[in-house]
């Protein structure tokens, strides 16, 4: 049910939001995140990490709206090759401005509306900005609208320029960075700022954010996945804001988004140092003549691999980076795939943990 009456206010919100259920909730969210920032020490090469997770988030947050791809197409895109399939194209500019905006925030320790504009530029391959035009509104599956967000063009600068302020501001309000990440979400998803890729700008914003306050150091925990499997009491609880006023139940539903992401991201980084550990020592043992970290890492940071990666990173000629690809899949570490005049190498163990096989 949509509220005619409904006017977007600026931050932070009037009423005293932390509840008894949310301060209990957020206990538990903070110990997994927490637990989960040691754990992706354990990875020897941040980027392993990156690489992996933000395509996985990339693919989860594109699905929310639809745009579906299959992670072997996906990988394909990755490596610069086509794939067919036009949604992959639009996966991985997803994962391009979510790196995009790491960088920015790791650098300037900030994440201002310049910063949001040139990662949804990345998203969208366009510099159409924030919205000058009216006539944006949201509808559900029934064609029905159920929200019209701020029209004028200077009411979306307006509101913009406070979440800026409230982002970076940590003087603005002393609430909790997580429950700032839930009203920050909420926020920025209602003034709806972009004619297109609101959502995946919103969710990069929300991976962002954690980083910029330092409860994560690389951006690994992705939220797309929850919101996936929850997506209708997603929708309810940003909609219960508007309507009811209900903060309680959109920051519950973020906190504990936190918390099951967090646990299963431990498992998953758990399996990928297990697996990279087994990797090291058969290859050591059955390899010794090409095995060094520098491989390993990279059979790991790019599931999907080719020989001119291993060119690059081992800084060694075509023909000896082939040589140790092809002695790779002979003994079964990754399966050789031709596609064209190239081949390609995939580390099928791998991707069956990021698929959750």
């Amino acid at each position: 049910m949509i509220n005619e009456n409904f006017i977007l206010q600026p931050l932070p919100p009037v009423q005293e939001i932390e509840t008894i259920a949310i301060l209990k909730q957020l206990s538990l969210s903070h110990r997994y995140l927490a637990e989960l920032k040691g754990t992706s020490k354990t990875i020897p090469n941040e980027s392993i990490l990156i690489n992996t997770l933000t395509l996985q988030e990339a693919k989860d947050s594109s699905e929310i709206e639809n745009i579906i791809t299959t992670h072997d197409d996906l990988y394909k895109e990755n490596i610069f090759i086509d794939s067919k399939n036009p949604a992959s194209k639009e996966v991985f500019n997803y994962a391009r401005g979510l790196k995009l905006g790491f960088e920015i925030v790791r650098n300037e320790q900030l994440l201002l509306n310049k910063h949001i504009l040139a990662i949804q530029k990345e998203l969208l391959e366009n510099n159409a900005g924030f919205r000058t035009q009216a006539g944006t509104k949201l509808v559900n599956s029934k064609g029905q609208t159920v929200y019209t967000p701020p029209q004028s063009a200077n009411e979306v600068l307006d509101l913009m320029s406070n979440l800026e302020k409230f982002i970076n501001d940590n003087e603005f309000s002393n609430l909790d960075p997580l429950i700032k990440m839930a009203i920050i979400h909420y926020q920025f998803e209602s003034i709806h700022p972009f004619y297109d890729g609101n959502g995946r700008t919103g969710r990069i914003i929300n991976i962002l954010y954690l980083v910029l306050q330092g409860l994560l150091d690389i951006p690994i925990l992705y939220l797309s996945r929850y919101i996936t499997q929850n997506k209708a009491k997603y929708y309810q609880v940003l909609q219960d804001v508007r309507t009811k006023n209900d903060w309680e139940h959109l920051i519950l539903y973020f906190l504990k988004s936190i918390e099951v992401t967090a646990k299963q991201t431990i498992n998953l980084i758990t399996e990928i140092n297990d697996l990279m550990y087994n990797y090291k020592i058969d290859i050591q043992n059955q390899l010794p003549k090409i095995y060094s970290q520098d491989l390993i890492n990279n059979l790991f940071r790019n599931p999907y691999t080719k020989i001119e990666f291993l060119e690059k990173e081992l800084r060694i000629n075509k023909r000896t980076a082939q040589n140790y690809l092809d002695k790779i899949a002979e003994f079964g570490f990754v399966e050789k795939i031709k596609v064209g005049k190239s081949n390609y190498y995939i580390n099928s163990r791998l991707i069956k943990i990021l698929m959750n096989e």
